[in-house]
């Protein structure tokens, strides 16, 4: 492993021309601290994870101090948010450092947020909060942990310094890293401004660096279309498999690459309701659980639009069209894969919804339910379990019968079962209440110990942790007055 001062930082997003980005110095926090690292992100970047808490490092992902091979910028791009177009946003408190070389030979972007002003920055102050860094990485960590693709957390460097929402905080800086940070948002400003050129070479960069592949076919442009709206699809089916909310999916917060960004208001959801809205801000629900495939569909219809310089409208409306079944291909398949089901079955769908329908009408936990359904026996005696999850058991034992009876059509085998569904149904995830208990730990008491130990548990979310087991019990009664925004 190296020591963070041996890296080299490259500069490629900087290779585009400066209509891309603004340079920007990041604002010092002052009197920084270490809060917390993610030594397997560390691993994976060649990093030896203690040189991150060495002076050198928490000076530079404080945005303290810069190296002479950095060169940070903040991205303009701009967007739709809550369905309304807002012509300029950009990074209004993140710059990016550069890239290094990861020893699987990928080039890793890294961003440090809550680094100051930038032109971007509107009516903010170019600040995070401890409090939502602690989450993003938290989380960021966790879904990497899942399978499911998403930007990464390295560090979060803190400081006593005041900063005001809701209530006045103290300020922190979290180190962000991903293959690219370009976003939907990143095609709609150039198309919005009539800035054509610009399109095709951001969409010449991003097939170059990110999309190889496409490079071959006939329609360069159109192949990446394609490609960013299967991963798209895909994504959103992993996040509804696991019950996450991602809570504010803007065009502008939709990555390019097909990954988790930007974590403000996310949440997953505890006592299944399909209509579960994490976002206190979202008043008429736009962005709800059971509106995410649908909103992923729509921000794809935004990015269509600011291609249509370079690919044709029907075209682009053809690969629109394919959404929808790739979403409800890999919804489905990871779906029977959560309920222990290895072969395809034409009812499949119709058991699938019937359950769903069980668990939103009585509140059922979506987690605990779906880890204790591994323990499913053809014998009902044994299933009390899973049973007790439900007011009127036998509404559950009435789609109990319909799953025991398509178990017996493939000739399952409980032992064996269980085995596969453990692996696809986490023990363990970051439910809200975990978060704020390592939050308020650190904020009262300046002790960041709790963080580290939900870091590691999240680690290993399929794994029986013996020491981690109350992590993976019921939310506490106060759990559901926990408010997340914006902000957050």
């Amino acid at each position: 492993m190296n020591a963070f001062s041996s890296l080299g930082f490259g500069q490629r997003f900087q290779t585009l021309p400066p209509a891309f980005y603004r340079r920007v110095d990041p604002t010092p926090l002052p009197d920084p601290y270490p809060v917390a690292i993610s030594r397997p992100l560390a691993a994976e970047l060649g990093v030896a994870g203690e040189s991150l808490l060495a002076a050198d490092a928490v000076g530079v992902l404080s945005g303290s101090a810069l190296r002479p091979d950095m060169r940070p910028v903040a991205a303009i791009y701009s967007g739709h948010q809550f369905g309304v177009y807002v012509p300029q946003l950009g990074d209004g408190r993140a710059l990016l450092l550069g890239d290094t070389k990861a020893p699987d030979g990928r080039l890793m972007e890294w961003q440090i947020k809550g680094a100051g002003l930038t032109p971007f920055s509107r009516m903010g102050d170019g600040r995070a909060v401890l409090r939502s860094s602690i989450r993003e990485f938290l989380c960021s960590e966790a879904m990497h942990h899942l399978g499911i693709p998403t930007t990464r957390a390295l560090a979060i460097m803190g400081s006593d310094e005041p900063v005001y929402r809701e209530t006045t905080e103290t300020a922190a800086v979290v180190t962000r890293v991903a293959e690219s940070f370009l976003r939907f948002g990143s095609f709609e400003l150039f198309y919005h401004r009539g800035m054509h050129d610009e399109i095709r070479v951001l969409a010449d960069y991003v097939i170059r660096h990110h999309y190889p592949a496409c490079q071959e076919a006939a329609n360069p442009y159109l192949a990446l279309f394609a490609e960013v709206t299967r991963r798209t699809a895909e994504l959103i089916a992993q996040w509804q498999a696991v019950g996450f909310c991602h809570g504010v999916m803007n065009s502008d917060n939709m990555s390019i690459l097909g990954l988790t960004i930007d974590y403000g208001p996310f949440g997953f959801i505890d006592g299944f309701n399909a209509a579960h809205i994490c976002n206190h801000s979202d008043h008429a629900g736009r962005y709800a659980y059971n509106q995410q495939p649908q909103i992923g569909l729509w921000n794809l219809h935004c990015l269509a639009s600011a291609l249509l310089p370079l690919v044709s409208e029907e075209e682009l409306v053809a690969v629109l069209g394919t959404y929808r079944d790739t979403f409800e291909a890999a919804h489905l398949m990871r779906l029977r894969a959560k309920l222990g089901l290895t072969a395809e079955y034409e009812d499949d769908a119709d058991l699938i919804n019937s359950l769903f329908l069980t668990l939103h009408a009585h509140r059922t936990d979506f987690t605990i339910f779906f880890r204790r359904l591994a323990g499913f026996r053809q014998d009902d005696a044994l299933n009390d379990p899973i049973r007790d999850l439900f007011v009127e058991r036998e509404q559950f034992d009435a789609w109990a019968r319909r799953y025991r009876e398509r178990l017996a059509w493939e000739g399952s085998v409980d032992t064996e079962r269980a085995l596969q569904m453990n692996r696809v149904n986490p023990k363990y995830i970051l439910r809200n209440y975990l978060a704020e208990a390592a939050i308020a730990k650190a904020r009262d008491e300046r002790d960041y110990s709790e963080i580290e130990r939900l870091a590691r548990c999240l680690e290993k979310p399929f794994d029986e942790q013996p020491e981690f087991e109350a992590y993976a019990g019921f939310p506490p009664e106060w759990a559901e007055e926990i408010s997340v925004s914006c902000s957050s």
